[in-house]
């Protein structure tokens, strides 16, 4: 079954199509799998690799704010953790 998609390459979260008990292993839709360190609910986000404070997290291969604390691989991703940050979407477009 899988618990988690996967939405870019470049991503450093997945979204939890169930929810999470901590110690539960999390099969990705997109690539792997990874051992819950907390309870996270569904449709939250869930770090695939360890993501250190000031680290920008990445989802929809765009970055979606910067984490205000280290998250563990496997650890809830929320607004509890994360900053949104300013984007200059002028000098972005192409």
């Amino acid at each position: 079954m899988t618990n988690a998609i996967l939405l870019d390459g470049k991503d450093n979260v997945a979204t939890c199509t169930t929810a999470a008990v901590k110690g539960d292993t999390i099969k990705i839709l997109g690539g792997g799998e990874i051992v819950c360190v907390e309870d996270i609910p569904i449709w939250h986000k869930v770090a695939l690799r360890p993501i250190g404070k000031g680290d920008k997290v990445f989802k929809y291969g765009e970055v979606i704010g910067e984490a205000a604390t280290d998250i563990a691989a496997g650890g809830w991703v929320s607004h509890e953790n994360i900053f949104s940050v300013p984007r200059d979407y002028q000098c972005e477009m192409i």
